[in-house]
């Protein structure tokens, strides 16, 4: 049977930041030339960030030795490096702010940016003063309030469904469901925001779970598994809601995880996703209000804000990230 630990997910996870990447490169350099990116799936390399947590902290927490061992784990790897994120950009941005030093530093504005950002509640100060016209200054980061959510619903999950509890695929599915009518219920009323929030985005992390808690079966019928998933996802296009899409997004990504072995020491260097993710929609943004994508070539300038961003993600996890792993 294959090896747990022989995967993808190295790759994966760059293949999903720069999905990202592009799809706010497009809507954040307001380049026509660059309007084209608009159309890579965000949306879908989130949720697919989100199936990766659910299989990967399931297996953190069942690998880990205790509670304690498992929180102080997960909380390294996420705090330091978004902590880092918020403090750069509250002193850094005040550079390219249409304030003077003294007034941008003077305004409570980024005391409650500092204050509210570190506690993960983006959305109640996520603007700094005379910065992007004062526009969110990373809204890549509301997906990292979900994730540390996940963190703490894994040992509650376990324990209410957990590896030796034989009616644990069933309940699962059951709390799948809930979450996909919290989720409709919401985008029907057009409240996306409220949709997004983790009652709803359980329905793409629980794929995970249910796959690491049913691996062997998984690998073993992965090809089959794989080809029922592609053709059911367009039955929620046509019906226009979200029913087996989120767990087939679970599905093809832990299947890509799981094949083309060429991919396995994609991530030998280092793992520099977080740090690319975490930094990219500021640095957008600075290259935007200064006017390079305006002023010089929009794809050349695209491709030098690409290469700043994996500089300042692999600088995040060789300088800083790893330091607390």
């Amino acid at each position: 049977m294959q090896d747990i630990t022989k995967n993808n997910f190295d790759f994966i996870r760059v293949l999903l930041a720069f999905i990202v990447f592009l799809g706010h490169l497009g809507t954040l350099s307001a380049s026509p030339d660059l309007k084209i990116f608009e159309y890579s799936p965000i949306e879908i390399a989130v949720f697919g960030f989100f199936a990766v947590s659910g299989f990967l902290i399931a297996r953190s927490y069942d690998r880990s030795s205790s509670l304690k061992s498992y929180l102080k784990k997960r909380i390294k790897r996420i705090v330091p490096a978004y902590l880092l994120v918020i403090f750069l950009c509250a002193i850094l941005l005040s550079l390219v702010s249409t304030y003077s030093f003294t007034e941008y530093f003077s305004n409570t504005q980024v005391y409650k940016y500092l204050f509210w950002n570190s506690l993960f509640l983006n959305f109640k100060a996520p603007w700094l003063p005379g910065v992007f016209g004062n526009q969110a200054v990373n809204g890549a980061l509301w997906t990292l309030k979900i994730e540390m959510c996940y963190y703490f619903a894994v040992p509650l999950l376990f324990l209410l469904f957990g590896k030796n509890n034989k009616y644990r695929n069933i309940s699962l599915v059951i709390l799948y469901f809930l979450s996909l009518i919290y989720l409709n219920y919401f985008e029907s009323l057009n409240k996306i925001s409220l949709a997004k929030q983790l009652p709803g985005t359980l329905s793409y992390f629980i794929p995970g779970m249910l796959i690491y808690f049913n691996f062997d079966k998984f690998i073993k019928h992965k090809n089959i598994i794989f080809i029922i998933a592609i053709a059911t996802v367009w039955i929620d296009l046509y019906l226009k809601i979200q029913l087996f899409s989120p767990m087939m997004i679970g599905v093809i990504v832990m299947y890509i995880a799981y094949s083309f072995k060429f991919l396995n020491n994609f991530g030998k260097y280092g793992d520099f996703t977080y740090g690319i993710y975490i930094f990219h929609f500021p640095i957008i943004r600075t290259f935007q209000t200064l006017g390079l994508f305006e002023d010089y070539n929009p794809f050349v300038m695209a491709l030098v804000c690409m290469l700043v961003v994996i500089a300042v993600g692999v600088s995040s996890w060789h300088l800083y990230e790893k330091r607390f792993l």
